[in-house]
């Protein structure tokens, strides 16, 4: 079993909230509303390969199966107790779970054709963020797409308050800042572009997509 590393922080940053995380995410953050969005941004094709990188508990994994039966479609999380939520929720389903690190995949090079992550990004620290994004560009075909959606920088003087407060927590401060862009791009992508902005009661979401040329 792969062993999560010094920087590693569970949802919700402490083990004894995970079992909170999916009320929070449905009632709280309207994660399906944003999730939908990141699935139809990925236009996912019968026969593609899809890495779902950082999965936590499956709502995303599961809706990318749901939304195209004929993928292939694999989730990542270094938590191996959400990996079993996961589990639980996904039985019936083919879908395959997989324990790893987002700055050191178990895959080998230009197996998926797309990757997405959800609300990960921001847990990791800087160097790793860079990491993950340099890996994820790895074990993309050429022509894959990587499509992101986590904490982005502020759009409006209520987002700006928001993040007054927010980039104290995790390592959530480079995306507030706006260094995720420029992170996936100097892993190798191209056409990096925030594809759209929504704001939570948490702070400001932004959806990214690039393509590995």
């Amino acid at each position: 079993m792969r062993k999560m590393n010094a920087h590693y922080i569970p949802a919700l940053r402490f083990r004894w909230l995970t079992p909170l995380y999916d009320p929070l995410l449905k009632w709280v953050m309207r994660e399906e509303t944003f999730k939908r969005k990141l699935i139809e941004l990925a236009n996912i094709q019968p026969g593609m390969k899809v890495l779902d990188l950082g999965c936590g508990t499956g709502t995303l994994t599961l809706m990318l199966k749901r939304a195209q039966p004929k993928a292939e479609v694999i989730g990542l999380d270094g938590d191996p107790q959400v990996l079993e939520i996961a589990r639980a929720k996904s039985r019936g389903t083919e879908i395959q779970w997989d324990e790893g690190l987002a700055s050191s995949l178990p895959y080998p090079d230009s197996v998926f054709d797309r990757a997405v992550t959800s609300l990960v990004i921001h847990h990791l620290t800087t160097d790793d963020k860079r990491r993950a994004f340099k890996e994820m560009y790895r074990v993309l075909k050429p022509q894959g797409e990587l499509h992101v959606l986590d904490f982005g920088a502020p759009h409006s003087l209520l987002t700006r308050f928001m993040t007054t407060y927010m980039r104290r927590l995790e390592e959530v401060a480079d995306n507030f800042d706006g260094l995720i862009p420029r992170f996936i791009a100097e892993a190798g992508f191209a056409g990096v572009k925030e594809a759209e902005h929504v704001v939570t009661i948490f702070g400001p979401l932004s959806l990214w997509q690039a393509i590995k040329g």
